[in-house]
C-alpha cells in the first residue's frame, strides 16, 4: 500500500477516519492525502455562482482548504502527503479524487456531518458502492 485518501468533512467523526488513516500509513509505510470535498449549498444553483458570484465558491473552498490544513497538523509529516479539496457532490468527489490520485485505499466515516442513524451514511454507502478501490469504513472509536 501506498497511498491512502481520507475522506473528512470537519465532523467531530471525522477525527476517527484520520487516526484510522494514520495508523495505516504507519503500520505500511503509506502516505495520506487528505481530501475534502465543497459542495454549494442546495438553495444555491451553480449558475448563480457562475454570473459573478464566485466569491462565495472561493470562501467555500478556503474554509475547506483551512480546514484540511489544520487537521494536517495532527498528521507526521513523514506520512502525510498533501490536502486536496474537490468541488462537488461529496461521494462522487470522494470517487473522482480517489481514482485522480490513483490511491491504494479509501477511508471514509461511515457517518459524516450529518450523523443520521442509519447503519451506513448516505455518502459512505455511496461511496462504497461506486469507487473502484478499496474502502474502510470507520465507526466512532479510534485504533488506539
Amino acid at each position: 500500500m501506498k497511498r491512502i485518501l481520507a475522506a473528512v468533512d470537519n465532523s467531530p467523526r471525522s477525527r476517527h477516519v484520520l487516526d484510522y488513516a494514520v495508523d495505516l500509513a504507519r503500520r505500511t509505510g503509506a502516505k495520506v492525502a487528505l481530501f475534502r470535498s465543497v459542495g454549494l449549498p442546495p438553495e444555491i444553483h451553480s449558475q448563480f455562482v457562475t454570473l459573478g458570484n464566485a466569491s462565495l465558491l472561493d470562501q467555500l473552498l478556503d474554509k475547506a482548504r483551512e480546514d484540511l490544513v489544520a487537521a494536517s497538523k495532527d498528521v507526521p509529516a513523514e506520512v502525510l502527503d498533501g490536502c486536496f479539496v474537490r468541488i462537488g457532490t461529496p461521494w462522487d468527489a470522494i470517487c473522482t479524487e480517489a481514482k485522480e490520485l490513483d490511491v491504494d485505499l479509501v477511508v471514509i466515516g461511515s457517518h459524516g456531518y450529518s450523523g443520521l442513524d442509519h447503519i451506513l451514511g448516505t455518502t459512505a454507502a455511496k461511496v462504497v458502492n461506486h469507487v473502484d478501490r478499496p474502502v474502510l469504513v470507520v465507526r466512532q472509536k479510534s485504533p488506539k
